[in-house]
């Protein structure tokens, strides 16, 4: 009976002291630690699969953009819009990103790049005086065409002696749309009647 009680008091006396305390204390923080990472897992099992495939929004209008991305709970922003692309429609949508496919959640914001309205204006280059091939050069660099070469009396054998832009004069400076086509005006090689002709002197001020 005595080693009972005896058996009883050490028992006690072990509920008691500080080793077991921090056992207990120990096991808690444990039990709370794998409670706390399988709530976590959880919500991120479950939010996973709550993904939204970005749509293509290749050359729709920023119109029709705007309602697509709506409807998916998706926003937009247009950044620096690109050169104008003649094959693709004015004010479409160029470029995006994130690219057409990906897996976003709601709300995100999808940066997008515009086509714009038209070409922008660019200026002539000085082409009088300056052979046909250097004039062609010129205007391939800066983006302009050639629609025809006119051919006048003058020394100047494939010389520029002017340039026109829907049919009238132009100078250097004047400012056009990209990809415009002009004519030159040069030099045939055979001797003018009346001297090496002046253009300039046609172009209004």
């Amino acid at each position: 009976m005595w080693q009972s009680l005896s058996a009883m008091k050490n028992s006690i006396l072990f509920l008691k002291s500080r080793f077991f305390l921090k056992q207990i204390f120990g096991a808690f923080l444990v039990l709370l630690l794998v409670v706390v990472i399988s709530m976590q897992m959880l919500a991120w099992t479950t939010e996973h699969g709550n993904y939204i495939v970005v749509p293509d929004l290749t050359k729709k209008e920023i119109t029709e953009v705007a309602h697509i991305l709506a409807a998916q709970s998706l926003r937009f922003q247009v950044i620096d819009s690109a050169n104008f692309r003649s094959d693709f429609p004015k004010n479409a949508v160029i470029s995006q990103s994130p690219k057409p496919g990906s897996e976003v959640k709601a709300n995100k914001k999808i940066y997008l790049q515009l086509n714009p309205s038209g070409y922008a204006n660019i200026s002539l280059p000085e082409l009088v005086q300056v052979t046909q091939r250097n004039a062609t050069s010129k205007l391939q660099a800066v983006g302009l065409k050639i629609e025809k070469v006119t051919y006048i009396d003058a020394l100047g054998k494939n010389m520029v002696y002017g340039v026109k832009y829907q049919s009238k004069f132009i100078k250097p400076g004047f400012k056009l749309p990209k990809m415009s086509e002009i004519e030159l005006i040069c030099g045939n090689g055979n001797r003018p009647e009346n001297g090496t002709p002046n253009l300039n002197q046609t172009i209004p001020e």
